[in-house]
């Protein structure tokens, strides 16, 4: 039930490989640290003090984001970290990268750092960064950093003066324009710190404002929280891992995919082109994973309509499938049904879009239902034969 915050992940693994055929057909070629001049790690260790008793997310992972951000037609790499702070590297060409985090500012080692984003926000033409932060029990600690991009590959801190600094539990983020007013918004994803059993326990106790989906509608100068005015469902039960935006009817309006992990129910918002969105799952989905993890919206079928890839953790082989049985069965299956979640299955599950009206589930058809313990996957063409294939991060 556990996924690394940003699926552009995948987009790094295959930036950091040559692309041609080697003479043994394999289509990738791993290049060290010595060639690349990436050495990151993202070192988790727990304590007494800290561990994944006191945050249930304590092995997700960190963020990755790629872009060009001084304008040279490379893309720098930027890692978010847990317990070692981020690196920003320098593009140099042919596959050399430079490490730059302490000349641009944006090592944040007293973070938490989850997601990451790279979006021209301030529309000046270069690209800043958004940082997600979580686990910390200081909400200072877990305020979310906006660096703006100086243009020269220095970063200024700005969430605080762009209202944005949210304090919560946060995995991950999104800027898109859901109004069509020509800039970009911002939808934060977030998660409770606490472990399942626990929120059992207090899932009837009402909704909180902080958890859930945060959207911030962009009006020039700051960003103004509008989640209830758009219709974002507060909860206090929430375990948000992944978000795809995507136009999943086919009406020319972006729409929001979350999954959840363990049982809490995934979300499909509509935009209703009023500056809204409803929750619509139920009637484009007949069923979806029981922990969702990451997830990729993309056309794989070359149909003109938006797919989608939503993981989760069945092993491959029926031994190993007997080991961790989940409680997949009948009267579990209709008794989460009956409680108002989506019927939920514990296999990967791919979605084929039918024309904008409703989604097939061909997961088992397909033959990728079953990957292990998965994160996120990946829709690319990886062989240019006009053919999306599917990459999927599996782990911990």
């Amino acid at each position: 039930m556990k996924h690394i915050p940003l699926y552009s992940l995948m987009v790094l693994t295959l930036f950091g490989f040559s692309s041609c055929k080697t003479e043994k057909g394999r289509l990738f070629t791993s290049l060290s640290h010595r060639r690349t001049g990436i050495d990151f790690k993202n070192l988790v260790k727990d304590s007494e003090e800290f561990n994944v008793l006191d945050y249930a997310y304590f092995y997700n992972g960190g963020g990755v984001a790629v872009g060009d951000l001084n304008h040279d037609g490379l893309p720098e790499i930027f890692f978010g970290g847990n317990l070692s702070g981020n690196k920003l590297y320098l593009n140099k060409g042919n596959l050399r990268f430079e490490d730059i985090t302490d000349i641009a500012g944006v090592n944040c080692g007293d973070r938490w750092n989850t997601g990451v984003t790279m979006a021209d926000i301030n529309g000046d033409g270069f690209l800043d960064i958004y940082v997600c932060n979580a686990a910390s029990d200081s909400p200072d600690k877990r305020r979310n950093q906006l660096f703006i991009n100086d243009g020269n590959l220095t970063f200024t801190e700005c969430a605080s003066k762009y209202g944005i600094d949210d304090p919560f539990h946060a995995t991950h983020s999104a800027f898109f324009d859901y109004d069509k007013d020509g800039d970009l918004d911002l939808l934060v994803l977030n998660h409770i710190a606490e472990g399942p059993l626990i929120n059992r326990m207090s899932m009837m106790t009402g909704a909180s404002r902080r958890f859930g989906e945060q959207l911030y509608k962009n009006t020039g100068e700051r960003f103004v929280n509008v989640s209830r005015e758009a219709g974002m469902i507060p909860s206090s039960t929430y375990y948000g891992l992944g978000l795809a935006i995507a136009d999943f009817n086919h009406d020319n309006w972006p729409d929001i995919y979350v999954c959840q992990d363990y049982f809490v129910k995934d979300r499909l918002y509509i935009n209703q082109k009023d500056g809204t969105f409803r929750d619509e799952l139920d009637s484009f989905f007949e069923h979806t994973p029981f922990a969702s993890m990451g997830n990729d919206a993309a056309d794989f079928n070359n149909d003109g309509y938006i797919d989608l890839m939503t993981p989760d953790m069945l092993p491959e082989d029926n031994y190993e499938q007997k080991l961790v049985a989940r409680p997949d069965n009948p009267g579990n299956y209709f008794m989460l049904k009956k409680k108002v979640f989506q019927g939920q299955v514990t296999r990967n599950m791919l979605q084929v879009n039918n024309r904008g009206g409703y989604f097939t589930e061909i997961g088992q058809y397909s033959g990728v239902f079953a990957t292990n313990w998965s994160w996120g996957p990946l829709f690319c063409d990886f062989d240019n034969d006009g053919y999306k294939d599917l990459y999927v991060t599996t782990g911990f």
